[in-house]
């Protein structure tokens, strides 16, 4: 069954986008999944198409209306009941890639993306909608985080990459940023590979890939080094363990 995507957005002329070429843009043509952007104006009832108003108790902007969103939500859960629904702000919980495994592993997803100030905070009390984050930064839209979010779910499907293992080794996939990489010419402005990649001995290169990784998370993702940390000293029951010291 193919994998869809469903966006509501009020700028449905992003979609596919940038997911249109490559790899993504290759599965899509394949029919290993499909995008389908709709508009979220549609569901608007004034003459003028009203999808925002200004905010209750005052301040800059403008945001999305509950009732309108509400309306295009329905519509989309009434023709994919059984995806989940996501809506893309920076107040949402962050990205994953467990959440992106499981995401990819199911039908697909539906997504609403966010404009202006943001979202009318009484449609996330009134449907079962996830809020997803990218990260803490503020874009102009949710268009750019869906788009994001498809991209990483989209090449973990079946047929999408090459080689089934091609992507067990990247970052995150293990718990740990990725090992660096090179590549032809050996020698390149006087900076070599470094010789146990080219030692044809792969115990050693996978030690090194691995020293490497974790040299790599502890000094520049030191949150996912204590997470990887903790995950390493669970024991079988699921109790943590002591760390040990220097001297045991």
């Amino acid at each position: 069954m193919t994998w869809a995507a469903t966006i509501l957005t009020l700028y449905p002329e992003m979609f596919p986008g940038p997911l249109g070429a490559s790899m993504a843009g290759r599965a899509l043509a394949d029919g290993r999944w499909s995008c389908e952007p709709l508009q979220i104006r549609d569901h608007a009832t004034d003459r003028h198409k009203s999808v925002d108003d200004t905010p209750a108790g005052g301040g800059a902007g403008m945001v999305m209306r509950a009732d309108v969103l509400a309306r295009a939500v329905d519509a989309a859960v009434e023709r994919r009941p059984d995806v989940p629904l996501l809506a893309m702000t920076p107040r949402g919980r962050p990205l994953t890639q467990d959440r992106v495994r499981a995401l990819a592993a199911g039908l697909g997803v539906t997504i609403l993306c966010g404009r202006f100030e943001g979202i009318d905070e009484r449609l996330f009390e009134a449907r079962a909608i996830e809020p997803v984050s990218i990260g803490d930064y503020i874009l102009s839209g949710g268009e750019m985080a869906a788009l994001t979010l498809l991209d990483a779910c989209v090449r973990l499907l079946p047929g999408v990459m090459g080689a089934a293992s091609s992507g067990d080794d990247e970052s995150f996939e293990t718990g740990l940023l990725e090992y660096p990489h090179y590549t032809r010419p050996v020698e390149w402005e006087g900076r070599m590979i470094p010789q146990v990649l080219r030692s044809g001995d792969h115990a050693k290169i996978d030690a090194w890939r691995k020293a490497q990784a974790e040299i790599d998370t502890r000094s520049r993702r030191p949150d996912l080094w204590e997470r990887h940390e903790d995950a390493r000293v669970q024991s079988p029951s699921g109790a943590r363990q002591r760390r040990k010291g220097p001297m045991g």
